[in-house]
């Protein structure tokens, strides 16, 4: 699979761009375990053009975790081709990503993200204007349509196409369904089977384990799969799946990671977005990760820990009580 001259080699897995989730130190070590590709925090078109600072701050990324794709939001023609422009002139992104699918009521409220949805024509245009005004490739991030009686997706494939971008992702969802009810993939699969759509299809929603991804593969086609929530406190969620999708001999077969080791990973995430962002936001991006790690479900009554894990402050505070889940959590092992 291929976006533009990036070669992705078969069945790539990317981790998808969230807000207050995809930090560097996250994509750095999604990446380290198998990423095929990672996005950053969506970035506001409006805010970039204001240079407000903390949007600018999400520009920031490593040669590490290429190939890295931007995100970017908004619902003005000039703000996003002038944010893709500053976009392309001070991160030099692998990719640029039009969001055109975030369902949250203070972005597809204001028409933007999945708001545009209400408005194809505004969102082609914005698509082919961008396209026109950068070099880096140009993808789309989108949903099925705005509800089940707009289920537009399989008409808008084609004529995002048409208006130049490499790739599409498409989340199996409407908007009016949030993130509630189970995703649909069956309209993914036709766009993908539809023999005039040329461009590579990657296929999001509700993927958490490797056996759903082969599945994702397999019967419907798409030449990726992202995978969001499934990844909070599990950046080596890719390997698992690497692991599962690539042949081993019987005697070479890969080993799981230990316990010991998935908290190690979790530490160094913290330390990694302390050192590359700031103490405050590091740890305020880390905790949550943390307090949803799937490694942590074996602590009784770990709701306690968990509000300890979102109210910590400091990191020492955070690193002590990671070092007391990894206490706890070896004596069940014991015992």
């Amino acid at each position: 699979m291929k976006i533009g001259s990036i070669e992705f080699g078969p069945q790539p897995v990317f981790l998808a761009p969230m807000e207050d989730v995809t930090d560097i130190g996250f994509r750095m070590l999604c990446k380290r375990f198998g990423a095929s590709m990672v996005y950053t925090e969506f970035v506001s078109a409006e805010a970039l053009v204001r240079s407000v600072n903390s949007t600018v701050k999400k520009l920031t990324i490593a040669d590490e975790e290429r190939p890295v794709g931007i995100q970017i939001y908004g619902r003005d023609v000039p703000q996003m081709v002038e944010a893709a422009r500053i976009v392309e002139s001070e991160a030099h992104p692998d990719v640029i990503d039009l969001n055109f699918g975030c369902p949250v009521k203070k972005v597809a409220g204001k028409g933007a993200g999945a708001g545009m949805l209400q408005n194809i024509p505004l969102l082609l245009d914005i698509t082919r204007e961008v396209v026109k005004a950068v070099n880096t490739p140009v993808t789309v991030k989108t949903r099925l349509g705005w509800n089940q009686q707009q289920l537009v997706i399989t008409t808008l494939a084609e004529q995002l196409q048409d208006c130049g971008i490499k790739a599409l992702t498409i989340h199996g969802r409407t908007r009016a369904q949030m993130y509630t009810g189970e995703a649909d993939w069956t309209l993914i699969g036709e766009v993908k089977r539809n023999p005039r759509i040329t461009i590579p299809i990657i296929g999001n929603g509700d993927i958490t384990t490797p056996e759903e991804t082969k599945m994702a593969f397999e019967r419907y086609g798409v030449d990726a799969v992202m995978i969001g929530r499934a990844t909070f406190g599990r950046p080596w969620i890719f390997k698992e799946i690497r692991d599962y999708l690539t042949p081993h001999a019987s005697n070479l077969a890969p080993s799981p990671l230990t316990l010991d080791q998935k908290i190690d990973i979790l530490k160094e995430q913290l330390l990694i977005n302390i050192e590359r962002i700031d103490e405050y936001r590091g740890i305020l991006h880390t905790r949550r990760h943390l307090a949803n790690s799937p490694i942590f479900k074996g602590i009784p009554n770990f709701r306690q820990t968990r509000i300890a894990m979102l109210r910590a402050e400091t990191a020492e505070e955070l690193i002590g009580i990671l070092e007391d889940c990894r206490k706890l959590l070896k004596t069940q092992i014991t015992i």
